[in-house]
């Protein structure tokens, strides 16, 4: 069989086990929906966001609002609609940032080995010392709370669980015989390392790339909780529920669809990501 036809029927193995995932699929249709809402954001919300109704304060969920309205006003179905963008974008963003950096860690210290393994794994062993939510509390702290810098610090605070993935992987494929043929053809290390190697090292990339995203958007969320993360009058979801906490007991809207919102996200990044691993691990078909 070619090469390209081998990776066709790998990649039609892949789709048939997701397929018959439920609970993947599930968790697939959570995060597309979310990413159609977050595109279409603009489209489908029913009040400007951050427009302050002084005759509509506090109120109730209603054929107008949906979800009720803030202590200013403002509609909160449309203010979670717009934060819905920031979820992605901070997930998606950071996340990505997180899986570059390990990456190319992981695969550095994987294949070189001796001192260079020995250095970046104790630097990462070194990081995962540090309790990683009070770690990005304390930078956000110095820095301005910006979104740009949220995504940066996630970021950077959360790639250490993707090079350990990396490295273990390429401990195991670089002795492969490909590899050794690649040598032997005088191809360069790096030629080795993101054509020959990497490539068959990304199926736990990929795994920790998708649940990565639910951890940065559970980040973000407290972070705003906290009014360290997305600064008002800009919409996220956790800091709706910030203006929730002190109106819970007259407004209980405020906390029940944004912490609703956070959960049904999350456990969507999970189950899609638990059901990608599931169908790549030929162990359990």
């Amino acid at each position: 069989m070619s090469s390209g036809g081998e990776y066709r029927g790998l990649w039609g193995q892949f789709v048939h086990n997701l397929a018959a995932n439920r609970l993947a699929l599930l968790g697939l249709v959570v995060v597309l929906g979310l990413l159609v809402v977050a595109v279409l954001a603009p489209w489908i919300t029913m009040h400007p966001p951050n427009n302050i109704d002084v005759e509509a304060i506090l109120l109730p969920p209603s054929l107008s609002h949906p979800f009720g309205t803030d202590e200013l006003g403002r509609d909160v179905f449309s203010r979670m609609i717009m934060g819905s963008r920031v979820s992605l974008e901070v997930g998606l963003i950071s996340a990505g940032l997180a899986t570059l950096i390990g990456v190319i860690l992981g695969a550095l210290a994987g294949y070189y080995g001796g001192w260079v393994e020995s250095s970046i794994m104790r630097f990462t062993d070194m990081m995962l010392c540090f309790p990683t939510f009070f770690l990005i509390l304390a930078v956000i702290a110095l820095l301005e709370p910006s979104i740009l810098n949220i995504m940066a610090v996630i970021g950077l605070t959360s790639w250490m669980g993707v090079a350990r993935l990396v490295r273990a992987e390429f401990l195991s494929l670089k002795e492969r015989e490909y590899v050794v043929a690649a040598k032997s053809l005088g191809a360069g290390d790096l030629r080795i390392i993101f054509r020959h190697v990497l490539p068959n090292a990304m199926a736990p990339v990929l795994v920790a790339a998708t649940l990565g995203v639910a951890g940065a958007i559970l980040v973000e969320s407290g972070l705003s909780f906290l009014g360290l993360g997305v600064q008002p009058p800009a919409a996220s979801w956790g800091n709706i529920l910030n203006q929730g906490k002190a109106n819970i007991e007259i407004a209980w809207w405020l906390s029940l669809f944004p912490g609703l919102a956070i959960l049904v996200t999350v456990l969507g990044y999970n189950l899609l990501g638990e059901g990608i691993r599931d169908a790549l691990d030929p162990r359990l078909h």
